[in-house]
C-alpha cells in the first residue's frame, strides 16, 4: 500500500522509538488502516529494566495492544527509500534508531 510522501513524513515526525500507538492514535495520525491491522499486536511488558516496562497513564502494566512507533518509524522510512538496515547500523537504541531514519530522509544521508 502506498502513502502519500507528506503524510508518511507528518507520521514519522510523531515517532520517537519507544512509544506503542493504540489503534486510535494511528488512525488520528493518518496511518493506513491496512498498516494498523497488520501491524498491531499485544505487547508485553518486561521489567528487569524501566525501558522494557509499559506504563499506561504512569502506570507499569503487562500487556498493551498497538503498534510499536519503531516498526512504523522502519516502514515509514522503507516507503520513504531509506535503506534503513544502513542508516541505522551504528544505532545502539530504539529512539537512536529513529532518529536515524529521521536524519536519513531529513538530511538526505
Amino acid at each position: 500500500m502506498s502513502i502519500p510522501r507528506h503524510r508518511a513524513l507528518a507520521i514519522l515526525n510523531l515517532c520517537v522509538g519507544d512509544e506503542i500507538w493504540n489503534e486510535e492514535t494511528c488512525r488520528n495520525s493518518g496511518v493506513p488502516q491496512a498498516w494498523i491491522q497488520e501491524m498491531s499486536d499485544a505487547i508485553e511488558s518486561g521489567y528487569t529494566t524501566d525501558a522494557e516496562t509499559i506504563y499506561v497513564s504512569n502506570r507499569a502494566t503487562n500487556q498493551y495492544h498497538g503498534v510499536r512507533d519503531l516498526d512504523l518509524a522502519i516502514r515509514l522510512g522503507k516507503v520513504l527509500g531509506v535503506d534503513v538496515d544502513r542508516a541505522t547500523q551504528s544505532s545502539t537504541n530504539r529512539r537512536s534508531i529513529v532518529q536515524s531514519i529521521k536524519n536519513a530522509i531529513f538530511e538526505g544521508d
